[in-house]
């Protein structure tokens, strides 16, 4: 990245009075999908730490509404969303699917407000992870549906594909996907 874009400076107020709430999909007994030896629910774990790091390196506030590998409802991830105002919801998952060929990228989203946000993330996340484009997509996930706020469900590549499987474990394609995601999150108006 150049002097010129929005992670230039080492701590920024981009974010002042925007919290965002970091949702690391599955945990506990729910690892979501495993593929390869390689657990979704701590993939998910690690891009959300990364997340957080550059969002509040950039000014916003977040909360996490999982900080180890433990169980938590889909009610309960949006219920701690929907106590904050002014705020936006990003759940982060890797896909995975018996067709092992799949591959690629995907953001959902739920209501209108959702949908500029996951456009903004689902091109950020195309662009730097150099992955198939999958596409914004409509979904009545229970964590989009119950949350008040703009919420997205980002999926960041498909663990089945043994491929793309390599490249998600490892720490550098963890990091870009959060830098990413922090970027689709920088470009999108607040409302």
């Amino acid at each position: 990245r150049g002097s010129s874009g929005p992670t230039a400076s080492r701590t920024s107020s981009v974010g002042r009075g925007k919290r965002v709430i970091i949702d690391a999909g599955h945990g506990g007994r729910d690892k979501g999908a495993m593929w390869g030896g390689v657990r979704e629910s701590d993939l998910n774990m690690r891009v959300a730490n990364k997340l957080e790091y550059l969002l509040k390196r950039n000014g916003y506030s977040t909360t996490m509404t999982r900080r180890s590998d433990v169980f938590i409802s889909l009610s309960r991830r949006a219920a701690i969303a929907n106590q904050y105002r002014n705020a936006i919801f990003v759940s982060i998952h890797f896909n995975a699917t018996r067709e092992t060929w799949v591959r690629g990228a995907e953001t959902f989203y739920a209501g209108s407000r959702g949908r500029s946000l996951a456009a903004t993330i689902q091109q950020e996340l195309v662009k730097d992870l150099k992955l198939r484009n999958r596409g914004v997509r409509m979904a009545r996930f229970t964590v989009l549906m119950q949350t008040k706020c703009p919420a997205v469900l980002v999926e960041c590549g498909f663990i089945s594909n043994s491929s793309e499987r390599r490249r998600c474990a490892t720490s550098s394609y963890q990091s870009t996907a959060a830098q990413a995601i922090a970027d689709g999150i920088m470009r999108y108006r607040w409302h």
